[in-house]
């Protein structure tokens, strides 16, 4: 475990506070066995914590074809963000077989499957997986998914990454990171609505809008604060966010991808439902593949 600033009997307390909550295998696995039909479906590694054992799974469109390009989709690196995982299942099973025509697919649909069972953003060992892309990293989530796509050896041309911003993010996970790390953590305002974040030095702007303007159709886009920022950052249109992906040792900075996202639904608005979350991951990847294939037309 990585040197934390609190006590073992403060990570120990913080351990004892999460339980299994719902079932990885009743929601996510059983979703996954329908799919080995139509797709490749490879079990890539297991992790074990405590009494419990979760097959990590990697889904593959059928007949790779050198020809077209790659696109990575992920879900669940941050286990409570539920519509990322279910997000990334609905469009394999609605939509993905329409875009393995263009593209080959490489989906890891749950990351994090104990974080998912225990709707937490942290591993059991108290680690941010999406702060821990790194090689031999510390979080068995991320070593798993490494390991996974060094045996590929596929070069990306697109990746999304599927999240939520949820308030919870103010009334538990950053208070907790105070706590681990001793240093002070700013509350930010959580925003009411989808918005995406790109990488600074990948700055594909109308990747993003078309991201955007398709996601609209499903549901409403948040809104920028007063300064013109969401969660801290300065908007780059309606919307759109950027971060340093690789530098944070986020998720999204896995590949050298030309195009790369970080899609952010709020699953806490009044304004939507479980379906409309995981519509509006589909329709992030929809829109992305779509202004691809245009400009790999043109």
């Amino acid at each position: 475990m990585k040197k934390f600033q609190w006590t073992n009997e403060d990570f120990q307390a913080w351990k004892s506070r999460h339980k299994i909550l719902r079932s990885y295998q009743e929601e996510v696995v059983s979703k996954i066995e329908k799919l080995k039909e139509d797709f490749d479906v490879d079990c890539y590694g297991e992790l074990h914590y405590g009494d419990k054992n979760y097959p990590l799974y990697r889904i593959m469109t059928k007949n790779y074809d050198s020809s077209k390009k790659n696109v990575l989709i992920t879900g669940g690196v941050h286990g409570y963000e539920t519509s990322g995982v279910q997000g990334a299942l609905m469009f394999l099973a609605e939509k993905a077989k329409e875009w393995q025509k263009n593209f080959n697919l490489v989906v890891f649909p749950c990351i994090s499957p104990w974080g998912y069972e225990t709707i937490n953003r942290w591993n059991p060992d108290a680690i941010d997986p999406n702060r821990s892309f790194i090689e031999n990293s510390d979080s068995k989530e991320c070593a798993a998914v490494y390991e996974s796509l060094k045996e590929l050896g596929l070069d990306f041309h697109a990746h999304f990454d599927l999240h939520e911003t949820t308030d919870t993010d103010n009334t538990v996970f950053r208070p907790d990171l105070e706590k681990r790390d001793g240093i002070p953590q700013d509350l930010w305002e959580i925003p009411d609505g989808f918005y995406t974040v790109g990488d600074s030095s990948r700055d594909e702007i109308e990747f993003q809008k078309a991201i955007i303007e398709s996601v609209s159709k499903v549901t409403h886009i948040a809104p920028s604060d007063e300064q013109g920022m969401i969660i801290g950052e300065p908007t780059k249109a309606p919307g759109i966010i950027n971060y340093d992906v690789k530098k944070l040792n986020l998720c999204a900075g896995l590949t050298n991808a030309k195009y790369v996202t970080t899609t952010e639904v709020y699953p806490d608005s009044p304004k939507v439902d479980d379906d409309e979350c995981n519509r509006a991951q589909v329709a992030a990847v929809d829109g992305g593949l779509g202004y691809i294939l245009s400009k790999l037309s043109s």
